[in-house]
């Protein structure tokens, strides 16, 4: 029953049911913004490290190990973009009876727990 719930999910994913809508815009502070393009600045800096390290023949195991700090830093971003949109968009959304909002949440959280 699971992989049904799953499958159904993915599938409403692959129709576009769950598309982004040009016409939603986020709802973040200025103080939240300034944080998550803080963090995504010092993301990027740590991908262009990464970068040079190949470009140096580092060793392979230190590469993957900034590979992994670097995905972790990612993951810290999403969290917060997700914990963001379910206490503003989401609740909203639900206010304003609009009930497909959950579907594309799950399709969403599903997405990250793949990583």
């Amino acid at each position: 029953m699971e992989n049904e719930f799953e499958n159904d999910l993915l599938q409403t994913e692959d129709e576009g049911c769950c598309t982004v809508s040009s016409d939603r815009k986020s709802h973040h502070s200025d103080k939240v913004k300034k944080n998550l393009i803080t963090r995504l600045n010092r993301i990027e800096g740590q991908i262009r490290g990464i970068k040079g390290l190949i470009e140096r023949d580092t060793y392979c195991d230190d590469v993957i190990t900034q590979i992994s700090a670097t995905q972790s830093a990612l993951n810290s971003v999403a969290k917060l973009l997700l914990e963001g949109h379910l206490k503003s968009c989401v609740v909203e959304r639900i206010q304003e009876g609009d009930m497909e909002v959950l579907d594309e949440v799950l399709v969403t959280v599903q997405r990250l727990m793949k990583k």
